[in-house]
């Protein structure tokens, strides 16, 4: 247990860096990896240790994440009043913030699954083979959404016009 322990730790960096990619809010987040590894250490007698356990982690976070959005999309988010800015924001002075921002924006114009995949092999680094993996896909349908997803961010922050095409 103690491996297992260990091994675990090893990858909260990476869950959380995860997690906040894919919710962009980082209580949210860390809410996010707090429930994945509470359920990992509940469910630690399912983890085979033929496979790697970052892979297991991740997929763990990724369902917990997509059984959040159903959740969510059945009842409606409730927004503060006092979350409401007093002033309107005023414009980014730096161009590197601005090409960020068109970013993070194209990035969720993506379906759910380009995102996904996308997100586990360019921000976490993960082989096709491992992410493809962590969501359960072939290999071939994971290296296709990522090179969709690219396609559609080049798309979207270069020409400003949203030319999504999606794959399930």
């Amino acid at each position: 247990m103690s491996f297992f322990l260990d091994e675990m730790e090893a990858c909260v960096p990476a869950l959380r860096r995860y997690a906040r990619a894919l919710t962009h809010d980082r209580d949210r987040a860390d809410d996010l990896v707090q429930d994945c590894l509470e359920r990992a250490i509940r469910k630690s007698s399912l983890w085979r240790p033929t496979g790697p356990l970052r892979a297991w982690l991740f997929r763990i976070l990724l369902n917990l994440h997509r059984n959040e959005i159903r959740r969510d999309r059945r009842t409606p988010a409730a927004f503060p009043i006092d979350a409401l800015p007093l002033e309107p924001p005023s414009p980014a002075a730096q161009t590197d913030r601005l090409a960020l921002a068109d970013t993070a924006r194209a990035m969720q114009k993506l379906s759910i699954e380009q995102r996904e995949a996308l997100l586990l092999v360019a921000l976490e680094g993960m082989s096709y083979a491992e992410a493809a993996g962590v969501l359960d896909i072939p290999v071939g349908t994971l290296m296709s959404r990522v090179g969709r997803a690219r396609e559609n961010l080049r798309s979207l922050t270069e020409n400003g016009q949203p030319h999504l095409r999606s794959i399930k």
